[in-house]
């Protein structure tokens, strides 16, 4: 049902309602083509949104009198929304598609319906909700690259413009630029190797295993070590002697495995943690991808101050991309985000930069 209307629509109202039209379409477009490269239930949620849409999409058809002879284009966002959607239906899509749906221009307009102000609501909230989720699943591997390539840009810049500072030649700051890309890699590596290789360790040496319950059909029922296996592993002792009554119980008559299930309490945890390899590997190549990015200008053979400033230049684009990644995937203002990444990497090569000055002037 529309909304009563105050006066006779004008032209304004007209265009007005045609850009909310095609603004409708592009939303719900965007939903369908999400919907398709999901499955279960988050596809089932995508298109009753995109349904949503397209009841929203209706009511401004009706106000129209029908399709319009010719219609406005959809906006920037919109048509980068849909074709975002098309190709990659990725967590920076629901991320942004929840920044859209937070800005409703249905609260101040008379034309539209309590519903569908109601709609955009609930809209905004279910896109940020799957968006939650998405972000959950990427959050580990996403923090980890993040991390890496940030590193590496920081700390190579801060190393080659602190080296640069105290007078050496361009050849020392480019040696200088790769064997820091080279020791943080390999640091970054193997410390991943260490850290993923000593977590598995450690879960081997707490999982139970099944040697007690290959035993059971030994054991006195009444008094037996079995039970002392669950109170090690935080049952009460009545519940762990009836557990391990039932088990020799089972084994005495010849089952050796019953509805209790094994002692095993944990899955293959190790499978969680992942591969010690592929970490190693996966940090050494993430701190390369942004340590390289400050040696750059030397590589190519530039010098001294137009070294300087085109390394800047380039790790300063870096950081605002990775900072503005952040922000659009924690659903905050991706321009804060990037110039607060900006300022902390500029921060911290601007004291090494100084510090080399000092040396640089105490070494003559």
């Amino acid at each position: 049902m529309t909304a009563p209307l105050a006066a006779e629509p004008t032209a304004a109202d007209r265009r007005r309602w045609a850009r909310y039209l095609v603004e409708e379409r592009a939303e719900g477009t965007v939903y369908q083509r999400l919907a398709a490269r999901r499955t279960g239930e988050e596809r089932d949620i995508l298109l009753r949104l995109a349904d949503a849409e397209r009841r929203h999409e209706q009511h401004w058809l009706d106000l129209l009198g029908g399709e319009p002879a010719r219609l406005p284009r959809a906006g920037v966002r919109s048509r980068m929304l849909g074709w975002m959607a098309g190709r990659f239906g990725s967590i920076f899509v629901l991320a942004l598609a929840q920044s859209a749906e937070a800005r409703s221009p249905y609260d101040a307009e008379q034309y539209a319906t309590p519903a569908m102000r109601a709609d955009e609501k609930v809209h905004s909230e279910v896109v940020r909700g799957l968006a939650a989720r998405g972000r959950r699943r990427l959050s580990g591997s996403f923090r980890a690259a993040v991390f890496g390539a940030n590193d590496g840009l920081v700390s190579n810049l801060a190393l080659v413009l602190g080296i640069g500072a105290t007078g050496v030649s361009s050849g020392f700051v480019l040696f200088s630029g790769i064997a820091g890309l080279l020791a943080g890699a390999l640091s970054m590596g193997a410390g991943e190797f260490v850290s993923v290789r000593s977590q598995r360790e450690l879960l081997a040496a707490t999982e139970a295993n099944e040697d007690a319950a290959a035993s059971a059909h030994d054991l006195d029922i009444d008094e037996n070590e079995l039970a002392l296996v669950y109170r090690a592993r935080g049952a009460d002792p009545e519940e762990a002697l009836a557990k391990a009554r039932r088990i020799v119980t089972a084994a005495q008559a010849g089952v050796r495995r019953t509805a209790t299930g094994p002692i095993r309490t944990h899955g293959d945890e190790n499978e969680i943690v992942g591969s010690d390899w592929t970490a190693a590997i996966s940090s050494f190549l993430l701190f390369s991808s942004g340590a390289i990015i400050p040696v750059l200008p030397w590589i190519f053979g530039l010098q001294g101050a137009t070294a300087v400033i085109v390394a800047l230049v380039l790790v300063g684009i870096a950081l605002l991309s990775t900072g503005a990644m952040v922000g659009i995937l924690s659903g905050g203002p991706p321009l804060r985000r990037a110039l607060r990444q900006l300022a902390i990497g500029f921060g911290a090569a601007a004291i090494t930069y100084l510090l080399g000055l000092l040396f640089g002037v105490g070494a003559v």
